[in-house]
């Protein structure tokens, strides 16, 4: 396993860490996602991300069981804020980030996090406000430091000029071959303020591993196949999209790899990403994703690939976003 720094901070994160987002304490039996997390450490894994929200608190108190069991010190942890956790509890206001992070770490059953991230942008909060409240949970101890995921240029910026408050070093976008949209303004931006990316969905859903053919019934035990993981992938499952991922085979071949380990190969030619988010079911997935750091792949096989997924349309996933933006209220944002 290889490791980046990330952002202008001084953590030393795994390139593919380990992600909870439908996963942990939702929709993998406890016994076998506590497998998953002991083999993450045993590939190098040190870098592990949850989320408040995920399973209303569920992913985070499973971690808290597992990682109990570890030092402290031994691996960094990051978690986010946003979206509701109740008919009451949503956003970025002061209140809202003090009662959370405090929630999140007794769930968590650690003191601190290492990264602590706005989940989303919040209109309905004066960005001042939201700054100033993340600084106190850093010089409180209670963060070492501050991320974002899916901001738009534009409120990146702005948060920069928040004078006497902490800078953001981490941005958690989409980002995969078949869904490129941050590499236009997010990357260089973010780049040029010594934010690192930590991708999620860096396999789009799991659409890129190759196993979803076009026609063929979906694998028994899959992500897609699940009643409780399986909704956001499903718009990703078109014929074309399909298609296409499947003529990116015989470039993974021909580069010697699996196709998941070349699409993660694809995410770490980017200098400004830190590390790739995976998520797993089943402990042996993650030996073929670790095995993408450190990964030689020759360039022209890579623009090969972007040619092939080119006239891929990802929108489909908006489909899904409309769905999510209904059933948690008009506070949701999409911000890239």
């Amino acid at each position: 396993m290889k490791y980046r720094k990330l952002g202008a901070s001084d953590l030393s994160v795994s390139e593919i860490s380990l992600g909870s987002w439908l996963t942990y304490g939702v929709g993998v039996a406890n016994k076998n996602a506590a497998a998953c997390v002991e083999r993450a450490f045993d590939l190098g894994m040190n870098f592990i991300d949850t989320a408040n929200v995920y399973g209303r608190g569920a992913a985070e108190s499973f971690l808290g069981d597992v990682l109990s069991k570890r030092s402290r010190d031994s691996y960094i942890l990051a978690t986010k804020v946003y979206f509701p956790m109740s008919a009451r509890d949503q956003g970025l206001s002061r209140a809202q980030i003090t009662k959370q992070i405090d929630a999140s770490l007794k769930r968590l059953r650690v003191d601190y996090v290492d990264l602590y991230q706005c989940h989303r942008y919040d209109t309905a909060t004066a960005l001042e406000e939201t700054m100033q409240a993340l600084t106190d949970v850093v010089r409180q101890g209670k963060a070492r430091y501050i991320g974002f995921s899916e901001w738009s240029p534009d409120e990146i910026g702005r948060a920069f000029t928040v004078s006497g408050t902490e800078h953001f070093v981490s941005s958690q976008p989409q980002y995969s071959l078949l869904w490129r949209q941050p590499e236009e303004k997010i990357i260089p931006l973010c780049a040029a303020k010594g934010v690192s990316q930590i991708v999620w969905s860096p396999l789009a859903q799991g659409v890129l591993t190759g196993k979803y053919g076009p026609g063929e019934a979906l694998p028994i035990g899959s992500r897609a196949s699940s009643e409780t993981m399986g909704q956001p992938i499903r718009p990703w499952l078109t014929p074309t999209i399909l298609e296409s991922v499947q003529a990116l085979k015989p470039l993974a071949r021909e580069a010697g790899c699996s196709l998941s380990q070349f699409a993660l190969a694809w995410i770490l030619r980017e200098p400004n990403v830190a590390s790739a988010i995976v998520g797993a079911s089943r402990p042996e997935q993650l030996a073929e994703t670790a095995a993408a750091s450190g990964l030689a792949v020759s360039p022209e096989l890579f623009h090969k690939a972007e040619v092939i997924v080119s006239d891929v349309k990802p929108g489909g996933s908006r489909n899904w976003i409309s769905k999510v933006r209904s059933l948690i209220g008009p506070r949701w944002r999409r911000s890239w």
